[in-house]
């Protein structure tokens, strides 16, 4: 019987238990300090077996998952450092950064047992327990970053484990990975927040910069509303990478300052079209670290009753709609009526019942 266990059981480490529970051979025990949030995996059924002693969690187990936040992965390291853990027990984590952790490990005493950083790159607009999925990594990458040394039996056992997810493994170096998701993620949340803040401070003297936001600007800046804490200690664990990146943004922008200030027209159509055909190329089913979002809009005319037809409609195809948004402005929106859906299956489904009836984007 495998022993695995899982510290943290929120979003990442609930959806975990949820794709390895119930598996051939497997038990999957959580701990939390808290006697609130033991009660709370045990009544949702996300666990086997949950308590509030790291001692009991780790003892035993033959995989230990740390997934709580990237502040305090060391922490729990040094602590699991201090536990007769049994030999050959693999010790993973899946914080989104690597560098910290794995140079944490690489100075502690972990004889018989193996460190292998992880990140299942996939998210979500949700958090808690409440909000784990056994699908939240399907598709998605999940890269380890072994550690030097480490036995590639060891790491094919994790991998194999990590099968049940349905992701795809990949292997990286910490170090290139924290540049790369740093590029593609953490910058990203510091330009949504930053603009935000910006038409904030507009706003405060005209409150129509608010008004006219809802659209386009609340779609692209949709990842400002992320958790603070986390991002706070993501990005501070991040700092020199983060520091060199928004060092490169500001080249990019002082490139549009000069384009403007010339009125280099050819230069900004330039701009676009480099966007333009590298974003074509980027996989758009694929999950990552930004959650995805599974909309369509739909042209629809302004009739008493059309939105309560549509809504209908999916209801009797069994089609799941999360959420609806009317927009008064469609400025940067294909549509005057948004339809999101939990997965591409039930977006597709909806556009080819659709389509025949109204102009439909995606």
């Amino acid at each position: 019987m495998t022993r695995i266990a899982i510290f943290g059981v929120g979003l990442i480490g609930g959806s975990l238990a949820l794709c390895l529970k119930g598996k051939p051979g497997h038990t999957i025990v959580g701990h939390s300090p808290t006697r609130e949030s033991v009660e709370k995996m045990l009544q949702l059924q996300v666990v086997d077996v949950a308590t509030t002693s790291m001692y009991e969690a780790a003892v035993d187990a033959d995989v230990i998952f740390i997934c709580v936040p990237v502040s305090l992965l060391g922490t729990y390291l040094e602590e699991l450092s201090k536990l007769p853990l049994k030999e050959g027990c693999i010790i993973t984590d899946v914080g989104s950064t690597k560098g910290s952790v794995a140079e944490c490990a690489k100075h502690l005493n972990l004889e018989h047992v193996h460190f292998i950083g992880g990140h299942p790159m996939a998210g979500s607009e949700r958090s808690g327990i409440e909000a784990a999925s056994s699908h939240l990594f399907e598709n998605a990458f999940y890269v380890l970053c072994p550690s030097e040394g480490t036995p590639k039996s060891i790491v094919d056992e994790l991998t194999s484990l990590l099968h049940w997810t349905k992701a795809q493994v990949i292997q990286v170096d910490p170090q290139e990975h924290d540049e790369i998701v740093g590029a593609i993620s953490h910058l990203p949340h510091i330009i949504a927040v930053a603009l935000v803040n910006q038409v904030c401070d507009y706003n405060e003297s005209n409150s129509l910069y608010k008004l006219l936001a809802a659209g386009g600007f609340r779609d692209i800046t949709r990842i400002a509303s992320s958790e603070p804490m986390i991002w706070r200690d993501i990005l501070i664990n991040n700092r020199a990478i983060l520091l060199k990146l928004l060092g490169d943004w500001n080249v990019q922008v002082d490139q549009f300052i000069q384009l403007l200030q010339n009125e280099n027209a050819e230069g900004i159509a330039a701009q676009f079209q480099k966007a333009n055909d590298f974003r074509r190329t980027v996989p758009d089913r694929r999950k990552g670290m930004i959650a995805s979002r599974y909309d369509i809009y739909v042209d629809i005319p302004d009739h008493p009753g059309i939105i309560g037809s549509i809504a209908t409609q999916l209801g009797q195809h069994e089609i799941n709609l999360s959420n609806l948004q009317i927009f008064e402005s469609r400025d940067y929106v294909p549509g005057i009526l948004r339809l999101s859906f939990r997965n591409q299956e039930d977006a597709d489904r909806a556009t080819e019942l659709l389509q025949d009836q109204f102009a439909i984007h995606v």
